[in-house]
């Protein structure tokens, strides 16, 4: 848990923490910058007399760590600024940072990895052969599949509990990720994994409020277990390195999904302009813009593209 807010900022701080809880989001990350903008604050100005100009501050805040990427100081000016915003409610004179302090360059440059149908087979076929129980080693397989098949973020996998899961209707219920509460379908054979590992976990005697995906010792698993899982198998299958930031991330799965799916609409000749809506609302985001940082090209999805392109150019050249 982390400590209260202590600076002068303190009771600013927790009504804006307070109003987006209140609004549903998580703010988890966010917060964690709010608390090191806090302690920055008491640590250059513990006992203020009057006000601390906050534009001072937030100028020597972000200037604390100069080797940072420009992404990172991007993201943290982000969620001060809102603070900010959120301050001048009720005093419209507070400063607020301009948003051109926002680099157009920084977005990151950092190109996802886009896992092939067989390294997600090398991963499973490591995970069956890993040196645990049988229902560890089912509970990995499927917590492996559930990323792949459906693109759940990690902390919306290891929120699931056996309620949220219909098998009936191939559905998870994913309850109040991002603000938003929505429905994931999923196909018949993920449906029949899911089935196995249940009547191995104990069948109808299972309380529904029990966690669907279960950790070590039987506790429900943390985003930050499943994104240590997944790098630990990814080094384990030499697909990264044994030490350092290189190499595909657990992250990179959700990019895979989206791109796989893409890739298997052009397949089928699936007009794209009206499914990306369907692909933005099912991996949960507000709108389009959303998704496309998941919409990484691959060489085969380029490829489909360029030969759908090919017979379209080929089709108008025809004389009539």
């Amino acid at each position: 848990m982390k400590p209260p807010f202590a600076s002068y900022f303190k009771p600013d701080l927790e009504a804006f923490l307070a109003h987006k809880r209140a609004l549903g989001f998580g703010y988890q990350r966010s917060e964690g910058v709010l608390h090191r903008f806090d302690r920055y604050v008491r640590r250059v100005d513990p006992t203020p007399l009057h006000a601390p100009d906050l534009r001072v501050l937030l100028e020597g805040w972000l200037a604390q760590s100069p080797g940072r990427k420009a992404r990172t100081v991007v993201l943290d000016l982000h969620v001060v600024r809102q603070f900010c915003l959120f301050r001048r409610r009720r005093q419209p004179d507070g400063f607020v940072p301009d948003p051109v302090r926002f680099p157009p360059d920084a977005a990151s440059q950092f190109k996802p990895h886009i896992f092939s149908p067989a390294e997600i087979r090398r991963l499973l076929e490591h995970v069956a052969h890993s040196p645990a129980s049988q229902l560890q080693r089912l509970t990995w397989r499927l917590l492996l599949l559930i990323l792949y098949c459906t693109g759940l973020r990690f902390g919306e996998a290891a929120r699931l509990r056996v309620k949220d899961l219909d098998l009936e209707r191939r559905l998870f219920w994913v309850h109040e990720s991002k603000g938003r509460t929505r429905l994931v379908p999923f196909g018949f054979d993920l449906a029949v994994e899911l089935r196995a590992y249940l009547h191995d976990r104990g069948g109808a005697g299972l309380s529904v409020d029990a966690p669907l995906l279960l950790g070590f010792n039987g506790r429900p698993y943390s985003t930050d277990l499943i994104s240590k899982t997944l790098r630990r198998w990814l080094r384990d299958t030499g697909m990264k390195p044994a030490h350092g930031r290189k190499g595909p991330r657990p992250y990179d799965m959700r990019h895979t999904f989206a791109v796989h799916r893409l890739s298997q609409w052009y397949r089928q000749g699936v007009e794209l302009l009206g499914r990306l809506p369907w692909l933005s609302v099912y991996m949960g985001h507000t709108n389009i813009l959303g998704t496309e940082t998941y919409l990484a090209s691959t060489p085969e999805l380029l490829a489909l593209v360029s030969r759908r392109f090919e017979a379209r150019f080929e089709q108008h050249r025809r004389p009539t």
